[in-house]
This record gives C-alpha cells, structure tokens and sequence, in this order.
C-alpha cells in the first residue's frame, strides 16, 4: 500500500475522461503516486481534489474496483483502462499495486474558473493582479523553484498543464519549500484555450522567449494585469501557446551561453515586475 502527500486542501474538478485499454502501461515510481486498492479507493473518497489521474488494469473485478471507478468518475478524474501495469525505477520494482495507480498532488488545485473569478475581482479593486504561467515544465525541481519564486515576488496565482508537466508531488514541494500552499494552482488541459480566457479576464500575456528581437523585459511595461508563460526547459514555448501571447519578452544577456533554466528566468522575469511595482508605488 502507498501514500505520499498530504497538505493543504481546495476543491477541483478535472474533465471527465475515461481512455480505452491499452498494453502494458509502464509508470515511472515518483512520490506523487498512491497504490494499492485501499489506499486509493480512501484518496478518492476523503481527498478527492487532490487525485488527477487514475490507472487501472482492465481484468479486475469486484465491488471495491467497482468503488474506485465509480468514485473516481464522480469526480470527474480521468481514468486509464490497460492490460497491465509495470512499475519501473529502483523503488517501483518492489511495490504490489493490486492493478491500480493513483496520481496525486501534494496540494489542492483550484478550477481555471475559480482563478479567473479571483483574477477578476482584483482586477475591479484597482489591483494589477499576475499569473505565471508554466508551459509543460517536466523538472519538479525547476517547478517547485518557480513556484517558490512566484510567492517572494507578489505573484498570487500559477497556471500549469495537465499533460507533459512535472507532478505537484513531494519532489516539487520540496523545491518550493512551503509555497504550493501559498499561492492558488490552477491545472488545465488545453493551455491555449485558458490564456485566452485569460485575456477575456483582463490580462496581457507575455511569452518569454530566448529570440535577441524579443521585446526586452527591461523596456516592457508589466505595471497592468498580466500572465507570464514559461516555456518548457528544452523547446521553450508551444507554438499555438506562443500565438496566444500579446507580447514576446527576453532577458538580455551578456555572457556566451544563449539560455537560462526555466526556473532562474522566472525568477527574473517575476523580481523585475515586482521592482516596477514598486517603483510605480513609490511615485504614487
């Protein structure tokens, strides 16, 4: 049996999704994953919100499997039927998942919703509200450190993907040290569809991009509603996401190397809109 989180709570809701049987599913041992027929079925029941996905071998049978199917549905988590289920990793081989897999976060996610209602009302406060928005980051280390970031630097709200993203486990609540818990997270889908959502809000969005006739982030004007995506370590910025900005930013650099990890862009990207912030509160 297994279970590796346990923090603070929201509510969420994730789209209905139910996936046809596939081969032998492999997953990868991480500490966001619970296993087991108990200990999921238990998850399901009193942490429901924490729960993004659930992988079940397609042969099980029983009033409990039935249980944990029916729960999981109610929630509207996505379920992902397989034939079989190999656990891999040094820690993996030694775990008897009984034919279900659960991942979890080691924080409550807010709705896109819930955040644009929050985004909105502090919009019509006279505030200039911030979104870091997190572009498939797979490192929990890089996510964990954002995030950690985003909180000393005034940002109240992280928007992060649902597929090809780092699981919120104990590895990025480590690196956040505290902060998951601190500011509201938002996991979507369709990342595209929420930037614009977004923008219907009342938000610019801003794409940091690693191009020299980007807009430098020093001669850009952050002191207004905004969301900043940060692209994945590797490839940067999706291209229907990139489409979706209003403005491409970089960070001038003197020295040979081209880019910085996601996490130290972040970092200064977030400090330079919070210096403007109060700079434009000084001369008030």
């Amino acid at each position: 049996m297994g279970t590796l989180w346990g923090l603070n709570r929201y509510s969420v809701k994730q789209p209905k999704k139910n996936i046809p049987a596939r081969q032998e599913h492999r997953i990868r041992f991480s500490d966001d994953l619970i296993w087991g027929i108990h200990p999921v079925l238990q998850a399901l029941q009193s942490e429901s919100s924490r729960i993004t996905e659930v992988v079940l071998q397609k042969n099980k049978r029983g009033s409990t499997w039935d249980e944990i199917i029916d729960c999981a549905r109610r929630a509207s988590i996505k379920c992902l039927f397989v034939e079989s289920i190999k656990m891999s990793g040094n820690d993996g081989v030694q775990i008897k998942h009984q034919g279900v897999v659960a991942r979890g976060t080691a924080v409550g996610l807010i709705s896109l919703d819930e955040m644009l209602a929050k985004f909105s009302g502090r919009i019509h406060q006279g505030q200039k509200p911030r979104i870091i928005v997190c572009d498939s980051l797979q490192d929990p280390h890089n996510l964990g450190a954002l995030i950690r970031t985003a909180h000393a630097a005034g940002v109240e709200f992280v928007l992060i993907t649902r597929e090809r993203s780092a699981p919120l486990g104990g590895t990025a609540a480590k690196a956040a040290a505290g902060a998951l818990s601190l500011v509201d997270i938002c996991q979507v889908t369709n990342l595209t569809h929420a930037l614009q959502a977004c923008k219907d809000a009342g938000a610019w969005v801003f794409g940091a991009v690693k191009e020299r006739d980007a807009q430098s982030i020093y001669e850009t004007d952050f002191n207004l509603p905004a969301c900043i995506v940060i692209g994945n370590e590797g490839s940067g910025i999706r291209q229907l996401v990139r489409r979706t900005c209003d403005v491409l930013i970089s960070i001038p650099m003197a020295g040979e190397l081209d880019s910085l990890n996601s996490s130290a862009a972040g970092a200064i990207i977030m400090f330079e809109m919070h210096r403007q912030k109060l700079s434009s509160q000084h001369h008030e």
